[in-house]
């Protein structure tokens, strides 16, 4: 493993979070708690990469202050669920426009960075034939996209999946680039029950993240890696912390044995929360409290942020937990939202009552959930009386 200009790579660091890492050549097993944990990329790799101060530049927009990002990467088959619970028929014309409103909300990029779109809907346009992606960096909005192909059983260990779309990646990427893409985004699922999860379902899935990774980091892509360790199951919040912990230092032990840039890179994490079927639900102090700790205790600080998902939270739920996080700071990463329903669904349920006569409506609703979450981000929210 070429180790290279590790000098000058950590001074850009002030502080690192001890990580206990392999063995790499010239390396001691140690903590690295005062090197740098990025290896440059090797001087025979090919492909059209961003330099490191590139891929850092959109990796620090996506983490603005006081922004974050809106996930509209719905699979054909997840949105079909969305729209049938408001009585929307799932054609592509009505996906279309439920996106094009989304992305079309005036004033949406004062609390949007960047917003993750699926295969179908970086390849539509406005109504008036306007490409998505050329709307939003209109906007200041950087388009990301959604690049796994989903989650399947892991073979020989019943109920634990690993994600699958590595094949073909690289192609895809690279056509994703002429589309306007400049983060992509792959999610892994981790599932807390019996005897779950086990060691190879955690390991098999950071190799995954990892080898997207640096797949991105090639093609010039910001990677955004999604451990979700799900709020399925009846366990209670030390339970989440021991799985989400255990996953963190899996996945990023896995990025440096792939050379990924970590300057270069977004996670996107789950909240330390209880199960949502556990008798006892922690209070959101207790929730922030126990994500931060577990955070520190395993991710780098030259990591350029943190974005979290909603996992299933409620609207204020998701909110409210990233307002306390951010109350309790400074923190060593800039810590935003990555929300799906719990920016949309509001939106979704007055776009369906009329979506001519509400549009305009809708849009309102969305933009004011992010300005809420915005308002969270610098740790600013104050709950509506």
């Amino acid at each position: 493993m070429r180790v290279g200009h590790l000098a000058e790579r950590c001074a850009k660091i002030r502080t690192l979070t001890p990580i206990p890492l392999p063995v790499g050549e010239g390396l001691s097993n140690r903590h690295l708690g005062s090197a740098c944990l990025i290896i440059p990329r090797s001087a025979t790799t090919t492909g059209p990469a961003m330099s490191i101060d590139q891929l850092e530049t959109v990796a620090q927009a996506m983490v603005a202050p006081g922004k974050g990002i809106i996930a509209i990467d719905e699979s054909t088959g997840t949105i079909k669920k969305r729209f049938d619970s408001v009585g929307i028929p799932n054609t592509e014309e009505n996906r279309r426009a439920y996106r094009e409103m989304l992305l079309t909300a005036p004033g949406l990029g004062e609390h949007i960075s960047g917003a993750i779109l699926y295969d179908e809907t970086i390849r539509q346009s406005t109504k008036a034939g306007v490409p998505f992606t050329q709307v939003m960096k209109q906007a200041g909005i950087i388009p990301g996209i959604k690049v796994d192909l989903g989650a399947k059983p892991l073979a020989g260990f019943p109920g634990e999946l690993v994600t699958e779309g590595l094949d073909g990646l690289r192609e895809r990427l690279a056509e994703y680039v002429e589309f306007g893409a400049e983060f992509a985004k792959w999610r892994a699922v981790i599932t807390i029950g019996e005897d779950m999860p086990s060691s190879t379902c955690i390991d098999a899935n950071a190799h995954a993240l990892a080898r997207y990774a640096a797949l991105c980091q090639e093609a010039g892509i910001v990677p955004m890696v999604e451990p979700e360790v799900l709020m399925d199951g009846d366990h209670d919040i030390d339970t989440c912390y021991e799985v989400t912990e255990a996953t963190l230092r899996s996945l990023f032990a896995a990025l440096y044995e792939h050379n990924v840039m970590l300057e270069g890179t977004i996670l996107k994490a789950s909240m330390v929360v209880s199960g949502k079927d556990c008798a006892e639900q922690a209070d959101v102090d207790e929730v922030a409290e126990s994500t931060i700790l577990c955070l520190k205790s395993a991710v780098p600080a030259v990591l350029p942020g943190i974005v979290f998902l909603s996992g299933g939270q409620s609207d204020e739920d998701a909110t409210a937990h990233l307002n306390a996080m951010n109350q309790l700071g400074p923190h060593p990463w800039p810590l935003s939202f990555s929300y799906g329903r719990a920016m949309q669904s509001a939106a979704l349920q007055l776009w369906a009552k009329d979506m001519a006569g509400n549009f305009a409506a809708a849009q309102k609703v969305v933009v004011e959930r992010a300005r809420d979450n915005g308002l969270a981000a610098l740790g600013q929210w104050r709950q509506a009386a």
